[in-house]
């Protein structure tokens, strides 16, 4: 009966077979993801030449660092802008159309990746203060892409593979990160042959050699590349079908639009898609207590899942640099020049990215439509709570020299199933279960939530991480619990989000009308559109 009730021109995107157009959605929306990543990440390759560059202490035997408060805002204020930036873009994505937005969202990734590069300043503040506001404004950009991507990529996708294009958007933030680290790794090689230099220990005005200041500048500004490069294709894609025609409640507009895209003639019957479009009963409002009483337990699933999953996913730093003392891939910073430990730290995240992160995102597209999401999440949060565990308990067990190749394997474990499981899923879900006209909000409200767990994991818990010794804490910081206790607390964290995913329904092979309950109506006729083959 509620398939009888769905419109036709939807009922045609739902059962269409996987064609070009499918493609070409994933590459557009992905390539935005792709850019969205790059920006996000890149910044963690250049905060040691910043310190260098900026923050050099005559006479210190080890490089110049950030300071603890100025380190937490270049690392985080574009997490802050993103987490603002998904509120307000998800909500206006319902206002004004995905499509609308969606090119707003990539002018403002493009002119502040530019801007972020050429921060300026006469001295470290000056250069700090430029840059924070400009990756703040980066931020922004970046957090209305979530939604965006996810809600356009499943309004145009068929039910059967709609999981995995979804997931296939989010993938390609692998690829972005991966992408970050041969960038560093280019034009680091580039500079390094060009201006070459000796190791800090040796000189240590001479290790940093003024034409540094220019790679870390290039580096951010490359991630303006990708994003204008699809500016003019995601311009010329239409609005979805579902906005259109549920939100906008233009079915002619829709239809002409979903006769191009899918090669078929539609045509609408007027009077009976009236009745569907329009009715009362499914206009109600986000604070509304009749949205409350289909889709609020859903939403606090989705919420808090994606909270939890990215408080364990965004506190890796805690434990990174002791894995990549541990293999040897990143010397101690006195033993390098200035350009070299750009090269080093560039390798790191590309070996990281292309070992770990990027397989576990490509196994979510392999196995989500199979497995199902739920089936996938709750994997993914068991292994990481179990993963976690197993680094933390025997913590002193593991950061002996003998025992950091166990070590390595299960903390990649743990990001492996991170990616195949909770931070794949957590992207997915918010697009397919909440009604069209409220979609892109409810996305970006569980996005936000996502960010602020990302907040609390990178910054709470570095301060956390720090030894209860005050002797050995990192410079400027407070004494903590320890990474042990830090480690544990991470354990049970993904624990709780194994218990809430309880919360988010299963959404595998169902039409997006169906889930949000779009399709229950009072006196529908049947479908309201016919379609037939076009010649």
């Amino acid at each position: 009966m509620a398939e009888d009730q769905q419109l036709g021109v939807l009922k045609a995107l739902d059962v269409a077979k996987t064609q070009l157009y499918h493609f070409t959605a994933i590459v557009i929306a992905g390539m935005g993801f792709f850019t969205d990543a790059y920006d996000l990440f890149c910044i963690s390759l250049v905060t040691k030449l910043l310190g260098r560059i900026y923050y050099h202490k005559a006479g210190a035997e080890k490089p110049g660092t950030l300071p603890p408060e100025v380190a937490a805002a270049v690392n985080g204020v574009a997490l802050c802008g993103t987490l603002a930036g998904q509120l307000f873009f998800g909500w206006l994505g319902d206002k004004l159309g995905r499509k609308k937005v969606y090119g707003i969202t990539l002018i403002m990734m493009v002119l502040c990746s530019v801007a972020s590069g050429l921060s300026f300043g006469n001295s470290p503040k000056g250069v700090m203060t430029t840059l924070c506001f400009f990756r703040f404004w980066l931020g922004v950009g970046i957090g209305g892409d979530y939604p965006l991507s996810a809600t356009i990529m499943s309004e145009y996708a068929n039910k059967k593979t709609r999981g995995a294009f979804i997931a296939a958007v989010f993938a390609m933030q692998g690829f972005g990160i991966m992408a970050g680290g041969i960038v560093a790794l280019i034009f680091s090689s580039i500079f390094d042959h060009q201006f070459p230099s000796p190791i800090y220990s040796v000189d240590p005005v001479a290790s940093t050699v003024p034409q540094a200041d220019y790679l870390w500048r290039i580096i951010l500004m490359v991630g303006a590349l990708p994003a204008a490069m699809t500016y003019y294709w995601r311009m010329k894609m239409p609005e979805t079908a579902r906005y259109t025609a549920l939100v906008a409640k233009n079915l002619k507009q829709a239809t002409r639009d979903m006769s191009k895209v899918l090669q078929v003639d539609l045509e609408a019957e007027e009077e009976s898609a009236e009745k569907i479009v329009r009715d009362p009963k499914l206009n109600y409002g986000l604070f509304s207590r009749e949205f409350i009483k289909r889709h609020g337990l859903p939403l606090l699933g989705t919420t808090s899942t994606w909270f939890l999953l990215d408080i364990a996913f965004y506190s890796q730093n805690l434990f990174q640099k002791d894995i990549f003392s541990a293999i040897g891939w990143i010397p101690p910073a006195a033993t390098m020049n200035a350009i070299h430990e750009v090269y080093k730290i560039g390798r790191a995240q590309t070996l990281i990215a292309l070992c770990s992160t990027v397989p576990g995102y490509w196994f979510t597209v392999a196995f989500i439509d199979t497995m199902g999401r739920f089936a996938i999440q709750l994997m993914g949060f068991f292994f990481m709570t179990v993963f976690m565990f197993a680094i933390a308990f025997p913590y002193d067990h593991w950061i002996k020299p003998d025992n950091r190749i166990g070590f390595v394997i299960i903390y990649s474990l743990t990001f492996f199933f991170a990616n195949f499981g909770p931070n794949a899923t957590t992207f997915v879900v918010p697009a397919e279960i909440f009604p069209a006209r409220l979609r892109s909000t409810c996305h970006g409200i569980s996005a936000a939530a996502g960010k602020a767990g990302a907040i609390v994991g990178a910054f709470g818990f570095l301060y956390a991480a720090q030894s209860k010794d005050k002797t050995k804490t990192d410079a400027g910081y407070p004494p903590g619990i320890g990474v042990k206790n830090s480690l544990i607390m991470l354990g049970v964290i993904n624990f709780v989000g194994m218990i809430m995913t309880f919360l988010v329904p299963e959404s595998k092979g169902k039409s997006l009308e169906e889930l949000s309950g779009e399709n229950v109506c009072d006196d529908t006729a049947p479908s309201a559109i016919a379609t037939s083959g076009r010649n």
